[in-house]
C-alpha cells in the first residue's frame, strides 16, 4: 500500500479523501508544508499539498531525499512550487478544474454583498437596526462586467453578469473566440476593461506576465465607482495601490477571497493573535471591502471532485508513471528508486 504524506490538512479535507479513499495509507498533517515540515513525509512516496504550502527548492530536496517520487496538489496553479527543482525528480500534477461554479458563485456573491451591502445590514438587523441609510447600491442590470482570464471559471463567472443583463467584455492571452460569440461577450485591450468596467473580476492564473496586472497605472485608468473582485491570486493585485486607491475614494470597493501575503494567516483561526500586517489590518476594517478567506472553492462538489482527481492522478502515476494532469509526464516515473 503506497503512502501519502498530506499537509495543511483540515477537517473537511480529511472528510472528502477519507471518503473517496481505498487504496491508500495516508498521514495527515496539519502543518503547511515547508523547509522545517519536509521531513514528516520521511518513508512516503508521495506527497499532497495545497495553495499556500512553500514548496521552494529547500523543500523539494527534503521531498527527494525522503524517496518522493509525486507531489499531488489539491489545486489548479503551480506557482508556489519550484517547478525548475523538481523537474526529473519527481512528477507534479494538479486538480485543473474541480468546480468553476463554486469559484465563480462565490465571486458573484462578493460582488451582491458590496454593492448591496448586505453585510452592514446583516450587522445592523442583528441589533434590530432597521435603518437602510447609507445602503444604497446600484443596478447591475446595463452595466459593464470586466472579466480578466476566461477560462472555465471566467466563463461560469460571464454566464452569471449576463444573467444579471450586464453588459460584458473580456481580456485573455488566448482569447476564446467560440465562447466569445456563444456567449455573447467581446474581447477588448487591457485598457478598455480597465476604463470601462463598472465591476472587475480577475479569473487568470498567477504568472510573470500578470503579477500586480492591478496597480497604480491600471487603478488610475479606472472608474471611482468601479468594484474589484478577485478570486484568484492575491498577487495579481499590488495591496498597497489597492489600499491608497481606496483611501483616495478612487475605487468603488473590492471583495477579494485571496491576499498576496496570506500564506501564513489564511485558513487560520488568529482571532487571538496581533496581526503585523498593517495593508491587511487596514483593507479589513473598510466598509467598501469584504474579504473572504480563500474558500471561493469550498463547495461540497468541489472537495469532492478534488479529492477524486487528486487520487486518480496518482492512480495513474503509481499504475503507469504516467501524469496527464501534471508536469513531466516522461521525466520521473513511479517504480524510480
Amino acid at each position: 500500500m503506497e503512502e501519502i504524506a498530506f499537509f495543511d490538512a483540515k477537517p473537511y479535507d480529511i472528510e472528502s479523501f477519507d471518503a473517496a479513499n481505498t487504496k491508500y495509507k495516508i498521514h495527515y498533517f496539519e502543518d503547511k508544508l515547508n523547509e522545517n515540515t519536509a521531513r514528516l513525509a520521511e518513508g512516503c512516496r508521495a506527497v499532497c499539498a495545497f495553495v499556500n504550502d512553500t514548496i521552494d527548492s529547500a523543500v523539494i530536496d527534503i521531498l527527494a531525499k525522503s524517496g518522493v517520487k509525486a507531489l499531488a496538489l489539491r489545486c489548479a496553479g503551480y506557482n508556489n512550487i519550484d517547478l525548475k527543482s523538481a523537474s526529473g525528480r519527481m512528477a507534479v500534477m494538479r486538480v485543473p478544474a474541480y468546480s468553476p461554479y463554486a469559484v465563480a458563485e462565490h465571486a458573484a456573491a462578493l460582488l451582491l454583498m458590496l454593492n448591496r451591502k448586505i453585510h452592514k445590514a446583516y450587522l445592523r438587523t442583528r441589533d434590530f437596526n432597521f435603518s437602510i441609510v447609507n445602503l444604497t447600491g446600484f443596478d447591475l442590470h446595463g452595466k459593464t462586467a470586466g472579466v480578466i482570464g476566461t477560462g472555465k471559471i471566467g466563463l461560469a463567472f460571464i454566464d452569471i453578469c449576463k444573467g444579471f443583463g450586464m453588459n460584458v467584455i473580456a481580456y485573455d492571452a488566448y482569447p476564446n473566440a467560440s465562447a466569445a460569440e456563444s456567449r455573447g461577450f467581446e474581447y477588448v485591450s487591457l485598457d478598455r476593461i480597465f476604463s470601462e468596467s463598472d465591476v472587475l473580476s480577475l479569473h487568470c492564473p498567477l504568472t510573470p506576465d500578470t503579477k500586480y496586472i492591478i496597480g497604480g497605472d491600471s487603478i488610475s485608468k479606472m472608474k471611482s465607482s468601479a468594484i474589484i473582485i478577485n478570486t484568484s491570486r492575491g498577487k495579481l493585485i499590488d495591496s498597497e495601490e489597492l489600499l491608497k486607491a481606496l483611501r483616495e475614494k478612487r475605487l468603488g470597493g473590492a471583495g477579494l477571497d485571496v491576499y498576496e501575503e496570506e500564506a501564513d494567516l489564511f485558513f487560520e483561526d488568529c482571532s487571538g493573535d496581533i496581526i503585523t500586517d498593517d495593508t491587511l489590518s487596514l483593507l479589513v476594517s473598510m466598509p467598501n471591502v469584504i474579504i473572504t478567506s480563500h474558500q471561493a472553492y469550498l463547495t461540497k462538489e468541489a472537495l469532492a471532485n478534488i479529492a477524486q482527481v487528486t487520487l486518480s492522478n496518482l492512480d495513474e502515476f503509481f499504475a503507469s508513471g504516467a501524469n496527464t494532469n501534471g508536469k513531466y509526464k516522461n521525466s520521473v516515473t513511479s517504480n524510480q528508486s
